[in-house]
């Protein structure tokens, strides 16, 4: 579960599928982050500690992997599934006319959100995400094998205690050009050591991975008609290759592709600012100033 501080204070929201824990600070356009598996709201830190100067962030911890609440027994962790939590959390929340960020994992999710699930989206930011029959990629396909079950979970965990495990290519390794604080990386990681729970939903995540839901997704891109940026890594080891930016943006009516230089395709840990930045001028430039929340997301939640 994400510790940064600058996230803002901790809620907790109930949605047909469980609680979402989140994050909100700043003033001004919404903006709501999701991030991918075995990772949680802290990938979005650097970016929040700069864009909450003139923007309202919304940082949740989705049940990707690293996160402490359990969803509910039957949940859909497909793609789709989770498109579909993400929509609720949204409407839940009283939120419209958001901007939605995304990375890896939550990249793929997003796509399926403003393929079928738009009406509430003002604009799209994809970073280096998962996208037509990259899901997952080669480095990490292991995950597919090792991680449907939680006995498999908890063996892999366990292996991710050590610094140098971490930074290997199967691991997060190929994600950064440099290394993830110690303490975040253990917010990535305990989850899925200390807690039972969080590594039932992680096995039912993997069992529901399958390229088909990036490959059709891809078909349905065009009818999101609002403007979309990738703000992507022109990155050495082609994890997310950067033509899948150029790819993606030739589907969207109205989309840009904005090179961010000296990343890994973890962007928001080697160049937040960078990142930040290209929000800004994109909600400046490319949007209609988005609306703030109807009311407060304090009166729907549990702190």
């Amino acid at each position: 579960m994400s510790i940064s501080v600058v996230l803002g204070e901790r809620h907790i929201l109930h949605i047909p599928e469980g609680p979402i824990e989140y994050r909100v600070t700043g003033t001004g356009p919404t903006v709501v982050f999701l991030h991918g598996i075995i990772a949680n709201g802290d990938v979005w830190r650097g970016v929040v500690a700069d864009l909450a100067q003139d923007h309202r962030c919304i940082t949740s911890d989705w049940p990707l992997g690293a996160h402490a609440l359990v969803m509910h027994s039957g949940t859909d962790f497909s793609l789709p599934g989770i498109a579909a939590m993400v929509d609720g959390f949204l409407t839940a929340a009283g939120l419209d006319q958001v901007v939605l960020v995304a990375n890896d994992t939550g990249g793929a999710v997003a796509q399926h959100v403003v393929a079928d699930r738009p009406e509430r989206i003002a604009g799209l930011v994809l970073t280096p995400c998962d996208a037509f029959d990259n899901f997952v990629p080669l480095p990490i396909r292991h995950l597919r094998l090792f991680g449907r079950t939680s006995w498999g979970l908890w063996a892999l965990a366990q292996t991710l205690r050590w610094r140098w495990v971490q930074r290997l290519p199967i691991a997060f390794g190929l994600l950064t050009e440099r290394a993830i604080p110690a303490d975040i990386m253990c917010s990535y990681t305990a989850p899925l050591r200390e807690r039972t729970g969080t590594r039932s939903n992680f096995a039912a995540l993997v069992r529901a991975i399958d390229p088909r839901y990036t490959v059709d997704v891809a078909k349905r891109l065009r009818s999101f008609p609002r403007p979309v940026l990738l703000a992507w890594a022109r990155e050495r080891r082609r994890f997310f290759p950067l033509e899948h930016a150029h790819r993606l943006a030739s589907l969207f009516p109205d989309a840009a592709v904005e090179v961010i230089e000296d990343s890994g395709p973890f962007v928001t840990e080697d160049q937040p600012t960078a990142v930040a930045h290209a929000i800004r001028r994109f909600v400046a430039k490319r949007l209609n100033r988005p609306e703030p929340a109807r009311h407060p997301l304090s009166k729907q939640t549990e702190i």
